[in-house]
């Protein structure tokens, strides 16, 4: 019998996941030559689990994430951990919270948690935060150093005006293009915290940022969009190596600002459109973004799905599997030093609307 090394495994395995449209990321972190630091985690984001009355939720929200959690648990090597993107409620009630940690709690892994605006702007985060414990964090795990950000907050005036309830304030975040609305921001306080935390670290230690908003500027007509995110980023370029993963956007995005890494993960409720198809407002999406299929309302999962990340030496390819759309492969391409679709982004395969970008 021909031995299958681990690597073999994990994309083989990888493959035959996707045949079940997970709609998860599964991540292996595989660094300098010692493969007893390999591992894997798996990421999950935006349940958006929405309270109707009394005991009844959104179904289709509540089986995209008990889906991820099944598949997750069937995952062969197991993950680690699971990190958890944010967005487990819709409008952040205690109800959709409770429901959606009731469903987390199936997990066999240990679980990070990071916060989504449709968790905070209700009560600021008060329920989510007696229930997970801090919005901010890090820690170490084989060589890498994990730091997870609260990127959803916005101007203090903003959040503590007379709202006549916390409803209000959090409905005004809770959609796009509301002209009420304010841009995301991980705040003065958090950078500190940042850093005094990445002052810690040495400067060749591989880091993964997880935050809930991209911590670059896409998209601010629908915030996707972190106001303060170049004041983060100066914090993160001394570091040889470092992965930014997001959830929020509900759509595949990869981009690469100097020594960071960008990659969006997938929902599990549903997907966004690409900004692109909003002529209103300039998108500042980046031309390595490549527009799928718009999703099926006859199929439940379609434009949900995972992608598996495989970060050898820092250097990062994203393998995406998706449901009723062709699975690619977005991986740093060495003449440029950028990562590459070399399926969507070789001259004779571009296709519209890219051929005007």
């Amino acid at each position: 019998m021909k031995k299958i090394n681990r690597r073999e495994l994990l994309k083989n395995g990888g493959a035959l996941l996707a045949a079940c449209s997970l709609p998860i990321s599964l991540v292996e972190v595989a660094f300098g030559k010692d493969s007893g630091q390999n591992f894997t985690f798996a990421f999950v984001s935006d349940s958006h689990i929405t309270h109707i009355k009394g005991k009844q939720f959104v179904n289709n929200w509540d089986r995209g994430l008990i889906r991820a959690v099944a598949e997750t648990n069937l995952m062969d090597p197991k993950p680690d951990f699971v990190f958890y993107g944010g967005d487990i409620a819709q409008l952040g009630k205690p109800e959709e919270i409770d429901h959606g940690l009731e469903i987390l709690s199936g997990l066999s892994a240990k679980t990070h948690y990071v916060m989504g605006e449709h968790d905070y702007y209700v009560d600021l985060g008060d329920y989510w935060r007696k229930q997970l414990g801090p919005d901010h964090y890090s820690f170490d795990h084989k060589g890498v150093h994990f730091v997870v950000l609260n990127s959803i907050l916005t101007w203090e005036k903003w959040m503590h005006q007379k709202w006549d309830t916390g409803m209000d304030r959090m409905k005004q975040m809770a959609r796009l293009d509301n002209p009420n609305g304010q841009p995301f921001m991980v705040g003065e306080t958090q950078r500190k915290w940042l850093k005094n935390d990445l002052g810690k670290v040495s400067k060749d230690t591989p880091v993964v940022v997880m935050s809930h908003s991209p911590l670059q500027k896409i998209f601010k007509g629908w915030n996707f969009w972190t106001d303060d995110a170049e004041q983060v980023q100066a914090l993160l370029k001394p570091f040889k190596k470092v992965t930014v993963l997001y959830g929020h956007v509900h759509q595949i995005q990869t981009n690469q600002i100097g020594n960071i890494s960008f990659h969006a993960a997938m929902a599990t409720a549903w997907p966004w459109p690409y900004p692109s198809t909003y002529s209103q407002k300039e998108s500042f999406l980046p031309k390595l973004t490549v527009e799928m299929n718009r999703a099926d309302p006859f199929f439940e999962r379609d434009a949900t799905g995972w992608q598996f990340i495989d970060m050898s030496n820092g250097d990062v390819a994203v393998n995406y599997q998706l449901p009723n759309n062709q699975n690619r492969v977005v991986a740093m391409d060495k003449k440029s030093g950028k990562p590459a679709d070399t399926m969507y982004q070789a001259a004779d395969k571009r296709i519209p609307p890219q051929d005007n970008y």
